[in-house]
């Protein structure tokens, strides 16, 4: 097997748009119902940073999900992220509206999953990335696959990668890494 941290700061040299999935990815997966219509999801701070710094760097995040919800509406619009795609049941046949959306081609677009219906958008990009607790299939689809778990910093951890592999520090944090 190739080794996926080379691998990895090679492939993210070139990505233009980061695309995630957002239950499993965003999220640790729970979603919460307390009775008044309402669904809950818990989003990891630290993923917000690593998009704000992603965009900040002049780098697309977008999302492409297979529930819509108020929650992800609210988060996506506190961070800047577009394009979302909300109730989407087979994930690659938005890919074309991405790209004509945004100009990026395929190769340049990253896509961030962790169950079975995540594979064939993994399987249209060029750098597919599973989360560390990813089903085995969607581990097997990946270049790269996060130390951390979904909705616990996997985001942020490849946000961070991004950044490094393209020298862009400065310009993500406003100040260059370690000082």
């Amino acid at each position: 097997m190739p080794d996926r941290k080379k691998m990895s700061l090679d492939t993210l040299k070139t990505v233009r748009l980061l695309l995630l999935d957002v239950d499993g990815v965003l999220t640790d997966g729970t979603i919460l119902y307390p009775g008044n219509g309402e669904e809950i999801k818990v989003f990891c701070v630290k993923d917000g940073l690593g998009i704000r710094m992603l965009l900040r760097a002049e780098i697309g995040v977008g999302i492409v999900t297979g529930r819509a919800s108020t929650a992800l509406k609210r988060r996506c619009a506190e961070l800047g992220i577009s394009p979302v795609y909300e109730n989407v049941a087979e994930k690659d046949l938005v890919l074309e509206k991405i790209v004509k959306q945004t100009g990026i081609t395929p190769p340049r677009i990253a896509f961030m999953g962790d169950d079975l219906p995540d594979i064939p958008l993994m399987k249209r990009v060029g750098t597919p990335i599973a989360v560390a607790d990813a089903h085995p299939a969607v581990i097997k689809a990946a270049k790269i696959v996060t130390t951390a778990r979904g909705g616990k910093g996997a985001v942020r951890e490849i946000c961070e990668q991004i950044i490094t592999a393209q020298g862009l520090w400065e310009k993500a944090a406003g100040t260059p890494l370690g000082s």
